[in-house]
Protein backbone atom coordinates (compact mmCIF):
# COMPACT_ATOMS: atom_id res chain seq x y z
CA UNK A 1 0.00 0.00 0.00
CA UNK A 2 1.28 3.45 -0.46
CA UNK A 3 1.35 5.97 1.84
CA UNK A 4 -0.10 9.36 2.06
CA UNK A 5 2.27 11.95 1.60
CA UNK A 6 -0.16 14.39 2.92
CA UNK A 7 -3.14 13.97 4.48
CA UNK A 8 -6.22 15.96 3.48
CA UNK A 9 -9.64 16.66 5.13
CA UNK A 10 -12.02 14.03 3.60
CA UNK A 11 -16.07 14.12 3.04
CA UNK A 12 -17.59 10.45 3.38
CA UNK A 13 -20.51 10.43 1.35
CA UNK A 14 -22.74 7.75 2.25
CA UNK A 15 -26.78 6.84 0.46
CA UNK A 16 -28.90 5.17 3.08
CA UNK A 17 -31.60 2.87 2.11
CA UNK A 18 -33.80 0.92 4.74
CA UNK A 19 -32.73 -0.76 7.89
CA UNK A 20 -30.28 -3.30 6.16
CA UNK A 21 -28.44 -5.91 7.94
CA UNK A 22 -25.89 -4.71 9.81
CA UNK A 23 -26.20 -1.27 9.00
CA UNK A 24 -24.85 0.41 12.65
CA UNK A 25 -21.41 -1.81 11.84
CA UNK A 26 -21.11 -1.05 8.43
CA UNK A 27 -21.40 2.42 8.85
CA UNK A 28 -19.43 2.25 12.30
CA UNK A 29 -16.69 0.82 10.03
CA UNK A 30 -16.26 4.17 8.25
CA UNK A 31 -16.47 6.45 11.14
CA UNK A 32 -13.64 4.69 13.48
CA UNK A 33 -11.19 5.33 10.54
CA UNK A 34 -7.21 5.59 11.61
CA UNK A 35 -7.01 8.95 9.94
CA UNK A 36 -5.46 11.84 11.59
CA UNK A 37 -6.79 15.17 10.32
CA UNK A 38 -11.15 15.82 9.92
CA UNK A 39 -13.40 13.69 8.44
CA UNK A 40 -17.30 14.71 7.53
CA UNK A 41 -19.36 12.00 7.23
CA UNK A 42 -22.50 12.99 5.23
CA UNK A 43 -25.76 10.41 5.59
CA UNK A 44 -28.55 10.84 2.70
CA UNK A 45 -32.31 9.24 2.59
CA UNK A 46 -34.70 10.74 0.01
CA UNK A 47 -37.65 9.74 2.73
CA UNK A 48 -37.66 11.46 5.62
CA UNK A 49 -39.63 8.24 7.45
CA UNK A 50 -36.22 6.02 5.91
CA UNK A 51 -35.62 3.01 8.75
CA UNK A 52 -31.72 3.65 7.83
CA UNK A 53 -32.17 7.15 9.95
CA UNK A 54 -32.56 5.52 13.30
CA UNK A 55 -28.99 3.81 12.99
CA UNK A 56 -28.04 7.20 12.31
CA UNK A 57 -29.16 8.69 15.33
CA UNK A 58 -27.14 5.75 17.01
CA UNK A 59 -24.07 6.32 15.55
CA UNK A 60 -24.21 9.84 16.77
CA UNK A 61 -25.07 9.36 20.18
CA UNK A 62 -21.85 6.89 20.70
CA UNK A 63 -19.23 9.21 18.75
CA UNK A 64 -20.66 13.10 19.24
CA UNK A 65 -17.54 14.15 18.20
CA UNK A 66 -17.73 13.27 14.91
CA UNK A 67 -18.81 15.47 11.83
CA UNK A 68 -21.57 13.59 10.97
CA UNK A 69 -24.20 15.47 8.69
CA UNK A 70 -27.49 13.86 7.53
CA UNK A 71 -29.36 15.48 4.52
CA UNK A 72 -33.26 14.33 3.80
CA UNK A 73 -34.15 15.33 -0.03
CA UNK A 74 -36.67 13.70 -1.83
CA UNK A 75 -35.40 15.19 -5.44
CA UNK A 76 -34.99 12.67 -8.06
CA UNK A 77 -33.42 13.33 -11.30
CA UNK A 78 -33.42 9.98 -12.98
CA UNK A 79 -34.57 6.44 -12.14
CA UNK A 80 -31.19 5.30 -10.63
CA UNK A 81 -32.57 7.16 -7.26
CA UNK A 82 -28.35 6.08 -5.76
CA UNK A 83 -27.28 9.11 -8.47
CA UNK A 84 -30.19 11.09 -6.42
CA UNK A 85 -29.35 10.72 -3.46
CA UNK A 86 -25.59 11.47 -3.91
CA UNK A 87 -26.21 14.85 -5.90
CA UNK A 88 -28.59 15.59 -3.20
CA UNK A 89 -25.76 15.18 -0.58
CA UNK A 90 -22.48 16.10 -2.10
CA UNK A 91 -23.65 19.70 -2.27
CA UNK A 92 -23.01 19.97 1.19
CA UNK A 93 -19.68 18.61 1.19
CA UNK A 94 -16.78 20.78 3.15
CA UNK A 95 -13.77 19.03 2.01
CA UNK A 96 -11.87 18.62 -1.46
CA UNK A 97 -11.30 14.84 -1.45
CA UNK A 98 -14.92 13.28 -1.63
CA UNK A 99 -15.46 9.52 -0.85
CA UNK A 100 -18.65 7.78 -1.88
CA UNK A 101 -19.21 4.30 -0.23
CA UNK A 102 -22.15 2.28 -0.23
CA UNK A 103 -24.36 1.44 3.18
CA UNK A 104 -23.84 -2.31 3.06
CA UNK A 105 -19.71 -1.84 2.82
CA UNK A 106 -17.41 -2.98 5.50
CA UNK A 107 -14.20 -1.48 5.90
CA UNK A 108 -10.80 -1.91 7.82
CA UNK A 109 -9.67 1.07 10.32
CA UNK A 110 -6.99 2.25 7.41
CA UNK A 111 -9.50 2.22 4.94
CA UNK A 112 -9.04 6.19 4.00
CA UNK A 113 -5.15 6.51 4.24
CA UNK A 114 -5.20 3.52 1.62
CA UNK A 115 -7.40 5.46 -1.03
CA UNK A 116 -5.82 8.86 -0.13
CA UNK A 117 -2.61 7.45 -0.80
CA UNK A 118 -3.63 6.01 -3.96
CA UNK A 119 -5.46 8.62 -5.01
CA UNK A 120 -2.42 11.08 -4.50
CA UNK A 121 -0.41 9.38 -7.47
CA UNK A 122 0.10 10.96 -10.77
CA UNK A 123 -2.55 10.86 -13.19
CA UNK A 124 -4.91 9.29 -10.56
CA UNK A 125 -8.24 10.69 -11.01
CA UNK A 126 -10.61 7.89 -8.95
CA UNK A 127 -9.90 5.60 -6.71
CA UNK A 128 -12.22 2.05 -6.56
CA UNK A 129 -11.82 -0.93 -4.71
CA UNK A 130 -12.61 -4.57 -5.62
CA UNK A 131 -14.66 -6.19 -2.79
CA UNK A 132 -15.40 -10.03 -0.88
CA UNK A 133 -18.98 -10.93 -0.06
CA UNK A 134 -19.76 -10.32 3.85
CA UNK A 135 -22.33 -13.33 4.42
CA UNK A 136 -25.98 -12.56 6.87
CA UNK A 137 -27.17 -15.90 8.28
CA UNK A 138 -28.88 -18.62 6.02
CA UNK A 139 -28.01 -20.83 2.82
CA UNK A 140 -29.04 -17.83 0.29
CA UNK A 141 -26.77 -15.17 1.60
CA UNK A 142 -23.64 -18.24 1.76
CA UNK A 143 -24.35 -18.99 -2.30
CA UNK A 144 -24.77 -15.11 -2.65
CA UNK A 145 -21.37 -14.63 -0.84
CA UNK A 146 -19.67 -17.38 -2.92
CA UNK A 147 -20.98 -16.07 -6.11
CA UNK A 148 -19.29 -12.87 -5.20
CA UNK A 149 -15.73 -14.48 -4.02
CA UNK A 150 -15.30 -17.08 -5.85
CA UNK A 151 -16.60 -16.03 -9.78
CA UNK A 152 -17.09 -12.46 -9.46
CA UNK A 153 -13.86 -11.71 -7.63
CA UNK A 154 -11.58 -13.97 -9.56
CA UNK A 155 -12.82 -12.69 -12.86
CA UNK A 156 -12.13 -9.01 -11.89
CA UNK A 157 -7.85 -10.68 -11.46
CA UNK A 158 -8.66 -11.84 -14.61
CA UNK A 159 -9.45 -9.28 -16.65
CA UNK A 160 -7.67 -6.66 -15.25
CA UNK A 161 -4.20 -9.10 -15.66
CA UNK A 162 -5.03 -9.01 -19.57
CA UNK A 163 -5.88 -5.43 -19.74
CA UNK A 164 -9.31 -6.44 -20.70
CA UNK A 165 -11.51 -5.01 -17.29
CA UNK A 166 -12.17 -1.30 -17.19
CA UNK A 167 -13.84 -1.45 -13.99
CA UNK A 168 -15.20 1.14 -11.41
CA UNK A 169 -17.30 -0.14 -8.09
CA UNK A 170 -19.61 1.39 -7.14
CA UNK A 171 -19.49 0.31 -3.58
CA UNK A 172 -16.05 2.62 -3.05
CA UNK A 173 -15.15 5.46 -5.01
CA UNK A 174 -12.74 8.16 -4.04
CA UNK A 175 -12.34 11.49 -6.09
CA UNK A 176 -11.78 14.84 -5.50
CA UNK A 177 -14.40 18.08 -5.90
CA UNK A 178 -11.82 19.08 -8.92
CA UNK A 179 -12.05 16.00 -10.54
CA UNK A 180 -15.72 15.61 -10.08
CA UNK A 181 -16.69 18.64 -11.54
CA UNK A 182 -14.05 17.78 -14.41
CA UNK A 183 -16.51 15.38 -15.47
CA UNK A 184 -19.79 17.61 -15.15
CA UNK A 185 -20.66 16.33 -11.59
CA UNK A 186 -23.15 13.65 -10.58
CA UNK A 187 -26.75 13.98 -12.21
CA UNK A 188 -25.79 13.31 -15.39
CA UNK A 189 -25.82 9.54 -14.54
CA UNK A 190 -29.21 9.27 -13.42
CA UNK A 191 -30.33 7.27 -16.18
CA UNK A 192 -27.65 4.69 -16.29
CA UNK A 193 -27.93 1.23 -14.65
CA UNK A 194 -24.12 1.37 -14.27
CA UNK A 195 -23.38 4.49 -12.72
CA UNK A 196 -20.14 2.97 -11.11
CA UNK A 197 -18.85 2.20 -14.57
CA UNK A 198 -20.12 5.22 -16.55
CA UNK A 199 -18.61 7.55 -13.70
CA UNK A 200 -14.87 5.42 -14.34
CA UNK A 201 -15.36 6.45 -18.16
CA UNK A 202 -15.80 9.54 -17.67
CA UNK A 203 -13.16 9.81 -15.73
CA UNK A 204 -10.74 7.82 -18.19
CA UNK A 205 -12.17 10.02 -20.97
CA UNK A 206 -10.57 13.17 -18.76
CA UNK A 207 -7.49 11.85 -19.61
CA UNK A 208 -7.12 10.56 -15.51
CA UNK A 209 -6.59 7.28 -14.42
CA UNK A 210 -8.89 4.87 -12.06
CA UNK A 211 -6.34 3.02 -9.68
CA UNK A 212 -7.60 -0.02 -8.08
CA UNK A 213 -5.36 -0.57 -4.90
CA UNK A 214 -4.24 -3.94 -3.20
CA UNK A 215 -6.44 -4.45 -0.88
CA UNK A 216 -10.49 -5.47 -0.44
CA UNK A 217 -13.45 -4.51 1.22
CA UNK A 218 -16.53 -6.20 2.57
CA UNK A 219 -19.72 -6.34 0.74
CA UNK A 220 -23.29 -7.64 2.29
CA UNK A 221 -24.61 -10.84 0.61
CA UNK A 222 -28.17 -10.62 2.75
CA UNK A 223 -30.68 -12.19 -0.35
CA UNK A 224 -32.72 -14.82 2.00
CA UNK A 225 -34.62 -16.21 -1.07
CA UNK A 226 -33.63 -17.99 -4.03
CA UNK A 227 -35.86 -15.56 -6.14
CA UNK A 228 -34.02 -12.36 -4.46
CA UNK A 229 -30.76 -13.94 -5.25
CA UNK A 230 -31.54 -14.48 -8.71
CA UNK A 231 -33.00 -11.01 -9.27
CA UNK A 232 -29.58 -9.65 -7.74
CA UNK A 233 -27.53 -11.56 -10.06
CA UNK A 234 -29.54 -11.39 -13.01
CA UNK A 235 -29.38 -7.42 -12.51
CA UNK A 236 -25.19 -7.87 -11.80
CA UNK A 237 -25.30 -9.96 -14.70
CA UNK A 238 -27.36 -7.32 -16.91
CA UNK A 239 -25.52 -4.22 -15.37
CA UNK A 240 -22.29 -5.71 -16.95
CA UNK A 241 -24.04 -6.59 -20.26
CA UNK A 242 -24.55 -3.32 -20.49
CA UNK A 243 -21.38 -1.65 -19.72
CA UNK A 244 -19.36 -3.90 -21.89
CA UNK A 245 -20.95 -6.53 -23.60
CA UNK A 246 -18.37 -8.11 -25.27
CA UNK A 247 -16.82 -8.71 -22.37
CA UNK A 248 -19.48 -10.16 -20.91
CA UNK A 249 -19.91 -12.47 -23.82
CA UNK A 250 -16.26 -13.71 -23.25
CA UNK A 251 -16.73 -14.26 -19.54
CA UNK A 252 -18.47 -17.47 -20.74
CA UNK A 253 -15.13 -18.58 -20.59
CA UNK A 254 -15.28 -18.28 -16.22
CA UNK A 255 -17.99 -21.20 -16.29
CA UNK A 256 -15.34 -24.07 -16.76
CA UNK A 257 -17.69 -26.73 -14.91
CA UNK A 258 -20.98 -26.40 -16.17
CA UNK A 259 -19.44 -26.14 -19.76
CA UNK A 260 -17.79 -29.41 -18.91
CA UNK A 261 -20.74 -31.04 -17.78
CA UNK A 262 -22.51 -29.48 -21.32
CA UNK A 263 -19.42 -31.39 -23.29
CA UNK A 264 -20.64 -34.86 -21.30
CA UNK A 265 -24.45 -34.51 -22.28
CA UNK A 266 -23.54 -33.91 -26.23
CA UNK A 267 -20.49 -36.34 -25.89
CA UNK A 268 -23.27 -38.84 -24.96
CA UNK A 269 -21.28 -39.50 -21.63
CA UNK A 270 -17.79 -39.72 -23.15
CA UNK A 271 -15.01 -40.48 -20.94
CA UNK A 272 -13.11 -37.93 -21.57
CA UNK A 273 -15.57 -35.64 -21.12
CA UNK A 274 -16.11 -36.62 -18.12
CA UNK A 275 -12.03 -36.45 -17.27
CA UNK A 276 -13.03 -32.48 -18.10
CA UNK A 277 -15.26 -32.63 -15.92
CA UNK A 278 -12.98 -33.55 -13.06
CA UNK A 279 -10.31 -31.39 -13.96
CA UNK A 280 -12.80 -28.49 -13.57
CA UNK A 281 -13.53 -28.79 -10.01
CA UNK A 282 -9.90 -29.60 -8.74
CA UNK A 283 -9.17 -26.36 -11.35
CA UNK A 284 -12.50 -24.66 -8.88
CA UNK A 285 -11.22 -25.97 -5.73
CA UNK A 286 -6.90 -24.55 -6.43
CA UNK A 287 -9.01 -21.28 -7.17
CA UNK A 288 -10.88 -21.06 -4.03
CA UNK A 289 -7.82 -21.83 -2.11
CA UNK A 290 -5.97 -19.33 -3.70
CA UNK A 291 -8.93 -16.59 -3.48
CA UNK A 292 -9.17 -17.58 0.28
CA UNK A 293 -5.11 -17.25 0.99
CA UNK A 294 -5.25 -14.00 -1.13
CA UNK A 295 -7.57 -12.34 0.66
CA UNK A 296 -7.31 -13.56 3.96
CA UNK A 297 -11.10 -15.21 4.16
CA UNK A 298 -13.19 -18.07 3.72
CA UNK A 299 -16.83 -19.08 2.86
CA UNK A 300 -18.51 -21.98 4.63
CA UNK A 301 -20.73 -24.78 2.51
CA UNK A 302 -18.36 -24.70 -0.48
CA UNK A 303 -19.15 -28.62 -0.91
CA UNK A 304 -22.21 -27.19 -2.45
CA UNK A 305 -20.09 -24.74 -4.63
CA UNK A 306 -20.50 -26.98 -8.05
CA UNK A 307 -24.34 -26.52 -7.77
CA UNK A 308 -23.82 -22.81 -6.65
CA UNK A 309 -22.05 -22.82 -10.16
CA UNK A 310 -24.60 -24.43 -12.24
CA UNK A 311 -26.63 -21.46 -10.76
CA UNK A 312 -24.29 -18.40 -11.67
CA UNK A 313 -24.29 -20.27 -15.16
CA UNK A 314 -28.16 -20.21 -16.01
CA UNK A 315 -28.40 -16.74 -14.64
CA UNK A 316 -25.61 -15.46 -17.23
CA UNK A 317 -27.49 -17.50 -20.15
CA UNK A 318 -30.48 -16.13 -18.86
CA UNK A 319 -29.27 -12.03 -19.23
CA UNK A 320 -28.62 -12.42 -22.87
CA UNK A 321 -32.28 -13.06 -23.22
CA UNK A 322 -33.60 -10.03 -21.62
CA UNK A 323 -33.03 -6.37 -21.09
CA UNK A 324 -35.48 -6.07 -17.67
CA UNK A 325 -34.17 -5.92 -14.59
CA UNK A 326 -35.45 -5.72 -11.00
CA UNK A 327 -34.00 -2.73 -8.74
CA UNK A 328 -35.21 -1.97 -5.10
CA UNK A 329 -38.52 -3.30 -5.88
CA UNK A 330 -39.12 -1.92 -8.81
CA UNK A 331 -38.70 -3.14 -12.57
CA UNK A 332 -36.95 -1.37 -15.14
CA UNK A 333 -35.98 -1.71 -19.14
CA UNK A 334 -32.03 -1.22 -20.23
CA UNK A 335 -31.37 0.09 -24.12
CA UNK A 336 -28.65 -0.51 -26.05
CA UNK A 337 -26.47 2.69 -24.42
CA UNK A 338 -27.04 0.52 -20.73
CA UNK A 339 -29.66 3.71 -19.76
CA UNK A 340 -32.61 2.81 -17.34
CA UNK A 341 -36.43 3.33 -18.13
CA UNK A 342 -39.17 2.69 -15.74
CA UNK A 343 -41.28 -0.73 -17.10
CA UNK A 344 -44.57 1.21 -15.06
CA UNK A 345 -43.89 4.42 -17.27
CA UNK A 346 -43.54 2.51 -20.44
CA UNK A 347 -46.34 0.40 -19.89
CA UNK A 348 -48.91 3.66 -18.94
CA UNK A 349 -47.53 5.44 -22.12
Amino acid sequence: MIAPVRFPAVTVVKPLHGDEWQLLENLTSFVEQDYPTPVQYIFGVLDRCDAALKAVDILRARFPEKHITVVVDERVYGPNRKVANLTNMVGLAKHDVLCFADSDVRVGPRFLRDIVGALQQPGVGLVTTVYRGLCAPGFWPRVSSAMTNYHFLPGVATGLSIGRARPCFGQTIAMTRTTLLRIGGLAQFAHHLAEDYAIGEAVRRSGLSVAIPPFIVHHACVETTFSQLVAHELRWCRTIRAADRMGHLGAILMHPFPLALLAVLFSFGNPLAWGLVVLTLIVRAILVWQTDRATGDSCSGLLWLPLWDVLQFRIYVASFFSSCVLWRGQRFDVDEDGLLSSRVQRDQA
